[in-house]
């Protein structure tokens, strides 16, 4: 395709048309249909459907891969996160600082084992929770009982960080570990979104999940790795910690029909587990292939003379030596007159996404934290011009230069 370049823009051709979706799923099926199915049909036969033998192979697989001495297959994303408060024990009269720019199950999770979720702006560049921000917070806030315990203004206990890796991106983990350490807090990563992706930690190199006490993943499908329907992961290096999570994955039973603690039916089934073992060995080349279409739209926005418009996502880590430095889950930019540009993008059937339209301390559930508008003022900046493009591992460079090309029609 080649664009009309006209006063430093790019003009789109208006006989030119093609449908881009966000996420396009079909390639990847029909290239691991084959294997796939095989594995399916393993189980069918085997009649071994919950925590079987590919359950259990497919967590020593991400143990591997992560580098963490324990993983446990649970149910879903969402699930791994209440298991996970569960075993650590937060409950009534605690307090969990995360993210107001997250999907709801990060907040949603600390609220139903009753705790109090406690917010903590984000980094303008990469959206990821501030560490400077979650130490004000305390600092300002919060007391050091006798204990040394900190406790916020209306009682309750710091009990733990939910750090979220948003759209494949790792925290500052140095700097969260530095302050989870200093106030006594459990560091739990929610790293749905970015499984594989590495961030500089203590002096090397870690994988999303591994730098806290805890971590995990979801498998929905649309993630990078994702399965046919819900699932997820934990990993962790505790070896009582793991031991706990695979009891309450499974009603706080052991052995069967002793109940010592109440956990969950959060158990990740053979047939999930079957097809996620034939696709966590592509994991790093998709991921490989999702940063060279990042990269493209940066060169397309820039030869387009866009840069002065749209905000590419931040790499900070790109220029560290790592090799997984982002995973791109997402391909959020910053762009003024968001919802126009999208409403335009839609008429030339392009698929975008709007991650997050509000950030959670203004959802309505949320109102009696008694946060108001303007408390968080990036995550709310964030949520009025950001806009997730089409990326998946098999994008082609013709659909990128049409979306690229739309864009700039946009602003001529």
């Amino acid at each position: 395709m080649q664009y009309n370049i006209l006063n430093g823009m790019v003009k789109l051709p208006s006989y030119l048309a093609m449908r881009v979706p966000l996420l396009d799923l079909g390639e990847q099926y029909r290239a691991l249909s084959e294997p796939i199915r095989e594995a399916i049909d393993e189980v069918l036969a085997s009649h071994r459907f919950i925590l079987g033998p590919k359950l259990q192979a497919f967590e020593r697989a991400i143990a591997a891969y992560c580098n963490a001495p324990h993983a446990v297959g649970v149910s879903s994303g969402t699930d791994a996160l209440l298991a996970i408060l569960m075993a650590l024990g937060i409950g009534p009269g605690d307090a969990v600082i995360t993210t107001p720019y997250t999907f709801f199950a990060t907040a949603g999770c600390i609220e139903r084992v009753g705790a109090r979720p406690v917010f903590a702006d984000i980094d303008p560049e990469t959206y990821n929770i501030s560490p400077s921000a979650i130490q004000e917070y305390i600092e300002n806030n919060c007391q050091a009982g006798p204990d040394g315990a900190w406790r916020t203004k209306s009682g309750e206990k710091i009990r733990a960080i939910v750090a979220v890796h948003l759209f494949g991106l790792c925290c500052e983990m140095d700097a969260l570990r530095q302050i989870s350490e200093r106030f006594r807090l459990d560091l739990i990563e929610d790293a749905a979104q970015a499984i594989g992706a590495e961030s500089p930690f203590r002096g090397g190199t870690s994988k999303a999940g591994t730098q806290g006490e805890v971590g995990f993943f979801s498998f929905y499908p649309s993630k990078n790795l994702g399965a046919a329907g819900d699932a997820g992961m934990i990993v962790c290096r505790d070896e009582t910690l793991a031991t706990k999570l695979q009891i309450i994955r499974e009603h706080g039973m052991e052995p069967r029909y002793f109940h010592h603690v109440i956990g969950g039916n959060f158990r990740l089934d053979e047939i999930q587990a079957a097809i996620l073992g034939v696709k966590l060995p592509l994991l790093d080349s998709w991921a490989a292939a999702r940063r060279a279409a990042a990269d493209f739209y940066r060169a397309e926005f820039a030869r387009a003379g866009l840069t002065e418009r749209i905000t590419p996502p931040a790499e900070p880590y790109r220029d560290r030596g790592l090799t997984n430095h982002h995973v791109y889950h997402q391909y959020v930019i910053r762009a003024p007159m968001r919802d126009a540009l999208r409403e335009h993008l839609g008429k030339r059937e392009i698929e975008t996404a709007i991650y997050y339209p509000l950030g959670l301390h203004e959802q309505k559930c949320f109102a009696y934290l008694g946060y108001e508008k303007g408390d968080f003022p990036e995550t709310e900046r964030a949520a009025r011009e950001t806009l997730a493009l089409p990326i998946y591992p098999e994008i082609s460079r013709e659909a990128q230069r049409y979306v690229v090309g739309a864009i700039a029609d946009f602003y001529s």
